[in-house]
């Protein structure tokens, strides 16, 4: 197996796509499978290295972690005819990914692609609703060619299904055990940010409209007096909103701007609840990792967050908007100590079961299927 990925965002971007096809390229080093990822340039990387080739870009409009790619077809054509891929796989329909395509078919390579973000329910955010009947005619024609379609949950398997997709699998996500896990010491975040309060509550994510981030301020001025000024908030991410919501923002919120690593590991462990109000998700990775630090998650009813979150055991899944869910979930397990660690046990133990190692095992399984059955198909005609 020889695999050539064409992505519009790769490491070190900062976003669900970009970390997991990272993810999956270590896996692949670490099995000695050969591969070749072909993706925009990034500010933090150099151009070129052994495995990477980078290209020209600039930032996408609608959806800035992804980029607006110039690649150089001759440079890629002969970067593939000496790699000589048993398969390609399109992670991103824009430039990048209209690449492989367009060699996937020219060359026949079998071709297979994965869908990892709801771009239809992010036009609603823009007030580009318009643009969907001609978004839906876009990514039905360049999704026809391929062998497999991979999709992070079973919500978007439905929804695809429904607008007439067809060779749909999913590919859920793993977490990393190792780093996201509830055994740092709670002090080290309350030090560094000050933090008083008896109860910390946390959002992580991308602080832009798609994530429905303002109304966290929503339902922390709908708290009850008695809770209110005994939580602290903070806000983990950045994004367009970050300096709005900054001036809107109640004394107790801290914004922290972008982490990874340990600092974003020792932040989920330090929190009494995880509070995730987007309706966007195609999966959820922060999700996963908050479940993983043993902090219950209190999320909204939608996309792929509501196959992770086991409600009433994992945590509360509420109707999207909400505040009254939302509010009385929050309520609810500051008040119930007991719960609130029961949630964290049975969160951290459902984590465990969702390893990398077995969810990329079964990609390269599904393949292998798609290169079997495109060989079959090229033999039958």
């Amino acid at each position: 197996m020889r695999i050539a990925i064409f992505t519009d965002t790769f490491a070190p971007d900062v976003n669900g796509v970009a970390k997991t096809l990272h993810r999956f390229t270590n896996y692949l080093k670490s099995k000695n499978i050969p591969y070749q990822v072909f993706a925009p340039e990034s500010t933090t990387s150099d151009l070129f290295s052994t495995h990477i080739h980078r290209f020209m870009s600039i930032p996408l409009f609608l959806y800035p972690h992804c980029r607006l790619a110039f690649p150089n077809m001759l440079k890629i054509k002969t970067q593939l005819q000496h790699f000589n891929p048993t398969v390609i796989h399109v992670a991103t329909p824009f430039n990048m990914g209209l690449c492989g395509l367009h060699y996937g078919k020219k060359m026949n390579i079998p071709l297979v692609g994965s869908y990892h973000t709801d771009f239809e329910q992010y036009l609603n955010y823009y007030d580009l609703e318009l643009l969907k009947p001609v978004l839906w005619k876009y990514m039905k024609w360049f999704h026809e060619p391929l062998q497999r379609i991979f999709v992070p949950s079973q919500t978007t398997k439905e929804h695809l299904s429904e607008k007439g997709f067809q060779n749909l699998s999913i590919w859920s996500r793993g977490v990393d055990h190792k780093l996201f896990h509830p055994h740092y010491d709670r002090f080290d975040v309350r030090i560094k940010y000050n933090i008083k309060k008896p109860y910390i509550l946390t959002y992580v994510g991308r602080l832009a409209p798609e994530k429905n981030v303002s109304f966290l301020l929503k339902i922390a001025r709908s708290l009850p007096d008695h809770l209110r000024h005994q939580v602290h908030w903070l806000i983990v991410g950045d994004g367009p909103l970050k300096e709005s919501l900054q001036q809107e923002s109640l004394d107790h919120m801290t914004f922290t701007g972008f982490l990874e690593g340990k600092a974003l590991a020792q932040m989920y462990a330090a929190s009494d609840l995880f509070i995730f109000p987007s309706e966007t998700e195609t999966f959820g990775n922060v999700v996963l990792e908050s479940l993983s630090s043993g902090t219950p998650v209190i999320a909204a009813k939608a996309g792929g967050v509501k196959h992770i979150v086991r409600h009433g055991q994992t945590g509360y899944l509420c109707e999207p908007n909400s505040i009254h869910e939302f509010t009385q979930s929050i309520i609810h397990l500051l008040e119930n100590l007991h719960h609130r660690l029961q949630m964290g046990y049975a969160a951290r133990n459902y984590a465990l079961t969702q390893t990398w190692e077995c969810i990329f095992d079964k990609l390269l399984q599904d393949y292998e299927t798609a290169v079997s059955e495109t060989s079959e198909t090229i033999q039958l005609a």
